[in-house]
């Protein structure tokens, strides 16, 4: 009998076998494993599809969009369901305050809207008249202003204030007839406003510069006559706005 035992495998023998069990070794994303779940896409709401809209829409007035393109992203934003797919179809389109638009629509991410503009909008409006005969009207504070507002004044005045108030539609159209009397309309900042009135002897008149406009923040159109009066459009935060504002220090 031989008394040779075997020999203890060498180092880089026992390092080549026990890579090649390692290379036999089942992986852990075959079959039986369990792979992780994917992250789900955030959901859009109708006012992140609206806000997509309107911005292909200025691009269309702008010239940066034809006819056939509008329509098949406009198609595509009613039928999108994510914030991954509204987002390309503005990608290539820049915002009107200069920033990429899809980053302006979705700056606000999901649930966290810009100005809260999209819950301001929508619903019945409180009243569509005013009328003011040697005598005065107001409307201020927490109210809906209709698609169709009329006001009048005669030999009086009335005070429309729109920076507390709800809009029925993104749109709404204000009427004034002003006849040796005198109407002024306050609007926030960031808030459309398109003057289109006629005076005779009288005017329409727009004060302040409503800055750079707010994602989904209503237009505003204002029309009418003035003759011996006026209409006055002024641009102007909330007392409570202008407050939290920083105060610069006084340069001595």
């Amino acid at each position: 009998m031989s008394d040779e035992r075997p020999q203890k495998p060498l180092p880089e023998e026992q390092l080549s076998r026990e890579t090649t069990s390692l290379e036999k070794a089942p992986s852990v994303s075959g079959p039986g494993a369990s792979a992780a779940p994917a992250a789900p896409a955030l959901r859009a709401s109708d006012a992140d599809r609206e806000r997509v809209v309107e911005r292909l829409r200025d691009a269309v007035a702008e010239g940066r969009l034809d006819m056939e393109e509008f329509q098949e992203r406009l198609e595509a934003a009613y039928a999108s369901r994510t914030y991954a797919e509204l987002e390309p179809l503005t990608r290539d389109l820049p915002a009107v305050g200069g920033a990429p638009a899809g980053a302006a629509a979705m700056a606000a991410g999901p649930g966290q809207e810009q100005a809260a503009w999209p819950e301001r909008i929508g619903g019945a409006g409180t009243s569509s008249t005013a009328v003011a005969v040697m005598s005065g009207f107001q409307r201020k504070g927490q109210w809906t202003v209709p698609a169709r507002f009329n006001a009048v004044a005669f030999w009086g005045g009335g005070d429309l204030d729109l920076r507390e108030a709800s809009f029925s539609q993104r749109e709404v159209v204000i009427t004034c007839i002003a006849v040796m009397g005198g109407i002024q309309i306050t609007v926030p900042p960031g808030v459309e406003v398109d003057v289109r009135g006629i005076g005779v002897m009288g005017a329409f008149d727009q004060r302040g510069n409503p800055g750079p406009l707010q994602p989904g923040a209503p237009r505003v159109v204002v029309t009418g006559f003035a003759m011996w009066g006026g209409v006055e459009i002024r641009v102007k935060p909330l007392k409570a706005d202008r407050e939290n504002k920083p105060r610069r220090r006084k340069e001595l």
